[in-house]
């Protein structure tokens, strides 16, 4: 049977993937002091980002309505078909863990809970309950035919591999030297190879990251959608998970596809958190104060094309004598020169 051991992450991990760890660790920080100062902003990120989970988490599932029965059923309106069945159980289960999450764990009772609340609904006599029968892992290619992607583990070791799977990660995360960003994507891709579901195992798995990010200290589920980063670059994110999957049974398989993924999915997060932000709070500022804001909130060196295209209700001439006066202070400096050039904050 498949071994399940996190000390591997250890190990020595290339410099840049440890960079975007701290670049991630630096924003969330930040975030939780920006929170604190614009709580109704905040409010109106949480409210949007709900919506945004619950109808980009299913329909990667290809379970869809419209957005204005997708905001109904937040809103508490009572499902009408299937589909609308499952994305209220979504929003459910979703619910729970921004409100409950200080009292949840990832446990076998929680994971069965997440299940139940997602397909009970439509499949009472498998939700909340592993798998009973074998089940493929199959891409629907082009042309109708398909493929397997991927051969999970047999619905008879479904029991024991989803108990090992648990204290693997109960022990990971007790050690500090194993960086809780690099466990949670190793433990969602274990989940996802064991696929200990009939259905339901992907949208059990995206519940997953968001309360481990929340148990971990990062509450950007609540405000900005990881489910709808995932189904924007779904083609990526299901390439990393089939490459970090090879070998999966023989205890052969590389985690850095999907880790790398995982980061670059956590790191859109804040930066749309952050675009979202501004876009909410300086709608009635000058334009002035939000080219500069703008160019103080940046996270890594930002070109004044990137300015135009964030602001294009705003002069290029405007932005350009923001850019010289903020040089001028010294709030800024400037990195290369003429169509290269980056600006950022000054530290």
């Amino acid at each position: 049977m498949r071994k399940f051991d996190y000390s591997f992450l250890k190990k020595e991990i290339p410099g840049t993937i440890i960079g975007t760890v701290g670049i991630i660790s630096d924003l969330n920080a930040r975030n939780q002091v920006r929170r604190l100062q614009y709580e109704k902003t905040f409010e109106k990120l949480r409210e949007k980002a709900v919506i945004e989970s619950v109808r980009a988490s299913n329909e990667i599932e290809g379970i869809v309505t419209t957005e204005e029965r997708i905001k109904d059923l937040v809103a508490g309106a009572a499902p009408l078909t299937h589909d609308e069945k499952e994305i209220s159980g979504y929003k459910d289960a979703l619910s729970l863990i921004h409100t409950e999450h200080e009292n949840l764990d990832i446990s076998e009772d929680v994971i069965l809970m997440f299940h139940r609340m997602i397909e009970e609904s439509v499949n009472p006599l498998e939700a909340g309950r592993f798998k009973t029968r074998d089940n493929l892992i199959m891409e629907y290619l082009s042309d109708g035919s398909r493929r397997v992607r991927f051969t999970p583990v047999r619905y008879k070791e479904t029991q024991e591999a989803m108990e090992q799977l648990i204290l693997a990660f109960y022990d990971a995360r007790q050690d500090e030297e194993i960086p809780v960003l690099f466990l949670i994507p190793c433990f969602i891709l274990d989940f996802l190879c064991i696929h200990p579901f009939i259905d339901g195992n992907g949208r059990v798995s995206r519940l997953l990251t968001v309360l481990m990010l929340y148990i971990f200290g990062y509450d950007i589920g609540r405000y900005i959608s990881v489910e709808n980063q995932i189904n924007k670059y779904k083609e990526s994110y299901y390439a990393a998970l089939e490459k970090s999957s090879l070998g999966w049974h023989e205890n052969k398989n590389d985690y850095m596809p999907f880790i790398i993924n995982f980061l670059q999915i956590l790191y859109r997060c804040f930066k749309d958190l952050d675009e979202s932000f501004m876009e909410i709070s300086l709608k009635k500022a000058k334009k002035s104060e939000r080219v500069e804001a703008i160019l103080l909130g940046a996270v890594v060196p930002i070109s004044k094309a990137d300015i135009i295209q964030k602001l294009p209700d705003i002069s290029v001439k405007t932005i350009e004598l923001v850019l010289g006066k903020m040089l001028k202070d010294e709030k800024i400096e400037k990195i290369g020169t003429f169509r290269d050039a980056r600006y950022i904050k000054r530290r």
